[in-house]
């Protein structure tokens, strides 16, 4: 594999990070990074959010590697440096999302090429969990799962959803796949919102860390999503609401005060996931992986202990305890 740049003085992540180009089947390069590749408990696929890229997940590779895990994460077609799809390559773009898959693919290619340490897990935020749940769906061949506010829905008001899925298709129809969802645009959201009622984090500090890293290298920015990636994100959140849940082990973390993905969805899923465990972040955001080092720290520490001993059955969300940040 072609080596491909790696920012490591915005990752903040263990000192052997090191990235590589990947061609999907289809030809599109994305990029892929690894920490920590000497591993001796195994290796956690990550996958991303919509606007993320490898370099934001530095601190989340330095709590894995210190609790024994190899990190190999994925700037996904049309972000990071990844290949950009349209013109304006501040737009988040797709043309269909199953494509994402072909990512997948690449990237458990590469896990095996690197000859990465066993078992796989994967830890997937946001879109990204969108994307997991499909992957585990169609066979992702991992030992357990965890997720941190998987977009199984997104969060729209009842009354404008109807207008969004209208909007949507119609742009899609008419040729205007690639222009902007209504009230979005080429900025990003960590560089024009002020800290104070941000939807991603409750901790200044990790603000900091995500508005300096695109800063420093306007190049990862993205913008708001295009009308095709809203109709094709809005079409496979409803597929696979009606699929059952895969049987990989699965534990779900949700801030309190989620905003951006539809909780009811994460919910009701965990609900319905024999072997799944739902744990709330009281009080949490969207980005609970990048909240206070207290929250972190529960987080991961729960995170590995499932991983360690994942179970074969466990209990229905609706009994899952309320985990305190404080």
């Amino acid at each position: 594999m072609e080596t491909a740049p790696f920012f490591a003085a915005i990752a903040d992540g263990p000192e052997d990070g090191a990235a590589w180009w990947l061609t999907a089947e289809d030809g599109v390069q994305i990029r892929v990074g690894l920490w920590n590749r000497d591993a001796t408990k195994g290796t956690v696929l990550l996958f991303p959010g919509r606007t993320e890229y490898v370099e934001k997940y530095g601190r989340t590779a330095h709590a894995l590697a210190a609790r024994g895990f190899a990190t190999l994460s994925i700037d996904w077609r049309g972000q990071g440096i990844a290949d950009r799809l349209v013109e304006d390559p501040a737009t988040g773009h797709v043309h269909w999302f199953s494509d994402y898959q072909k990512d997948v693919k690449a990237v458990l290619d590469a896990a095996r090429d690197l000859e990465l340490p066993e078992p796989f897990y994967l830890l997937a935020h946001s879109m990204g969990g969108c994307i997991g749940l499909r992957a585990l769906n169609e066979g992702l061949p991992v030992r357990a799962a965890a997720f941190s506010a998987p977009m199984w829905g997104i969060s729209l008001a009842p009354a404008t959803r109807p207008a969004a899925w209208a909007i949507a298709w119609g742009g899609k129809l008419m040729g205007l796949g690639h222009a902007y969802a209504p009230g979005t645009g080429a900025q990003n959201y960590v560089v024009t919102a002020p800290f104070e009622d941000n939807m991603l984090t409750t901790d200044p500090e990790m603000w900091e860390y995500m508005k300096r890293q695109v800063e420093t290298h306007p190049e990862l920015l993205l913008g708001g999503p295009s009308l095709r990636w809203l109709h094709e994100a809005l079409s496979e959140c409803r597929e696979l609401d009606r699929m059952a849940s895969p049987p990989h082990p699965t534990i779900t973390f949700l801030g309190t005060n989620e905003r951006i993905v539809d909780a009811t969805r994460i919910h009701s899923r965990m609900t319905r996931w024999p072997n799944g465990q739902l744990e709330m972040i009281d009080p949490g955001e969207h980005e609970v992986l990048m909240d206070t080092q207290a929250t972190q720290d529960r987080i991961f520490d729960t995170m590995v202990a499932f991983f360690d001993n994942p179970p074969a059955e466990h209990a229905p969300a609706n009994q899952a305890k309320v985990r305190a940040s404080s």
